[in-house]
């Protein structure tokens, strides 16, 4: 490994433990900059727009955020109000987006976050949020859309002689913080297996509009960039040596209602191959975070496609299981969200997965004309779908943001196939999932193609509104609500007298008022 001694690890309960490791720092010049946590934190001055690294919990720096939320819960008790704008990939974990939350640091986050208590803070106004798609925030960054970057904190596996830095086991926007921050701390992490080296494809060839170049990129395995990410060494005001495990997502199994979505959707596969619109390979997959989308690629796992591909987000356990049984022969993604075991099976079979495995930035993993331009199947979750075929997949009640949109829009705007899934109730029964009119909009109708439940699955293309409202209410709508549904579909198209989109508005509003009582909010 160039530039490294072979450092000895084990793995213990899919921790990557790492004995008698030396420095990964190697630049000279930034040997001199190495100092603590509390040092770096210093560094970062209320007011600033903080770039951190990480999505869905790899990659995020592991100490500067909770030396920050130290200092800024001390400034806070002597009455100094320090808070900080924190921009991300997507969402990080409890060490990052939790503890600057706790302490009331943040005064604007994006683009997209988890945390409950982050969550809380935003729904009782008391920090900003802009809920944006994944693929805008590079651009908007460069655009100068969002105010200046000051500080960016990104964790790396290590630094090369050179400076060249070794990304860790997320991308995200890192590129362009580093690119566009006045100044740089950077947390160098040994806990990171330095096999991850060469598996990253950086491209660097984007250019602001009206110079814009078309992205070479025809293939999943397509490699178009650099393997390591670039930083002048005078914008590194701090270095920090750091050896702490990634936030590993626990998957459960799938339960009755993921399998049968999962049924249904390979049910759709096999038809859509029948009828020649997909090859038998079928075209790279997407799929986002949960449950049920590792309930399809288990499936799939134990189904007859092969030779599958996937272009997508993140890599969860479900893809990772695909490529080690050997259905699934390349994966793209911008970052790993695993559990502790599949975390396991990667690090004992890295040399193997490094050749169908790319880490790219997430402005090129959910860029929408990439996305266009390979054909994707778009598989994501949803809270709720209206019988129109509208799609809320952030909010309760129309108000309280759940998590964000994160790249479910990249896709479903561009894919080949738009497919979003959900169990048709929730709260124990009580909530339909399929609903009049969604109390929120992310995704119109004019993405969505196909909705699925554990009821079945409604195929929207080339269907009018009213035909769409038959086919959601007959084939995905639970059995205890279908005909309140039926009903409301009825006296609507009665009382609009032919109108297009057949509203009763008042009443769709009130289908709401479950959730009230059930006590979700």
């Amino acid at each position: 490994m160039e530039g490294f001694q072979h450092c000895r690890s084990s793995t213990l309960n899919g921790v990557m433990q790492n004995m008698n490791t030396p420095s990964r720092v190697l630049c000279k010049a930034l040997q001199g900059k190495i100092m603590t946590a509390d040092q770096a934190a210093a560094l970062i001055s209320s007011g600033d727009n903080v770039g951190m690294s990480g999505f869905t919990g790899s990659g995020y720096p592991k100490e500067v955020p909770a030396a920050l939320a130290k200092r800024i819960e001390e400034a806070n008790s002597n009455g100094q109000k320090f808070r900080i704008g924190v921009w991300t990939g997507a969402s990080t974990a409890p060490e990052l987006d939790g503890a600057l939350a706790k302490v009331d640091g943040v005064e604007m986050r994006l683009p997209y976050q988890s945390d409950p208590v982050c969550r809380n803070r935003i729904n009782a106004g008391e920090m900003e949020y802009i809920d944006i798609h994944l693929s805008h925030v590079a651009q908007f960054v460069w655009f100068g859309f969002l105010g200046k970057l000051n500080i960016a904190v990104v964790e790396v596996a290590g630094i090369l002689e050179d400076g060249r830095l070794i990304p860790s086991t997320s991308v995200g926007n890192n590129k362009t913080w580093l690119d566009q921050a006045d100044k740089v701390i950077l947390e160098v992490n040994s806990w990171q297996d330095l096999r991850l080296e060469g598996m990253h494809d950086i491209y660097y060839g984007t250019s602001l509009p009206p110079n814009r170049l078309p992205i070479p990129l025809v293939h999943p395995h397509d490699r178009i960039g650099d393997q390591y990410l670039h930083c002048d060494p005078d914008k590194v005001i701090a270095v920090i040596e750091t050896h702490s495990p990634d936030r590993n997502s626990g998957f459960s199994e799938p339960d009755e209602n993921s399998r049968l979505i999962a049924g249904h959707i390979l049910e759709f596969f096999e038809h859509e191959v029948k009828r020649g619109r997909l090859p038998r390979n079928l075209l790279p997959l997407q799929s986002g975070v949960g449950n049920i989308a590792n309930a399809v690629m288990a499936g799939l796992n134990h189904g007859q496609f092969d030779n599958l591909t996937a272009y997508t987000e993140v890599l969860q356990d479900g893809m990772l299981d695909l490529i080690h049984s050997g259905k699934l022969t390349f994966a793209s993604a911008t970052a790993f969200s695993l559990s502790n075991s599949a975390l396991e099976t990667l690090y004992n079979h890295l040399d193997e997965y490094k050749d169908k495995i790319i880490l790219r930035p997430q402005e090129i993993s959910n860029h929408p004309e990439v996305i266009r331009r390979l054909g994707i199947i778009a598989m994501n979750g949803m809270i709720e779908a209206d019988i129109y075929g509208n799609v809320n997949s952030t909010h309760l009640m129309g108000s309280s943001i759940m998590n964000g949109i994160g790249g479910s829009g990249d896709f479903a705007r561009n894919a080949y196939i738009s497919i979003f899934m959900t169990p048709s109730h929730a709260k124990n029964g009580h909530v339909s999932c399929i609903v009049p009119m969604v109390s929120h909009v992310d995704h119109t109708e004019h993405d969505v193609q196909i909705l699925v439940t554990e009821q079945g699955l409604a195929d929207l293309r080339g269907l009018s509104p009213t035909q769409r409202a038959r086919v959601i209410i007959e084939n995905c709508s639970h059995p205890d609500f279908k005909p309140a549904l039926q009903d409301y579909q009825k006296r609507a198209i009665a009382h609009s007298h032919g109108k297009h989109t057949p509203h009763l508005l008042d009443e769709a509003l009130s289908w709401h008022q479950r959730f009230l009582t059930t006590g979700s909010m």
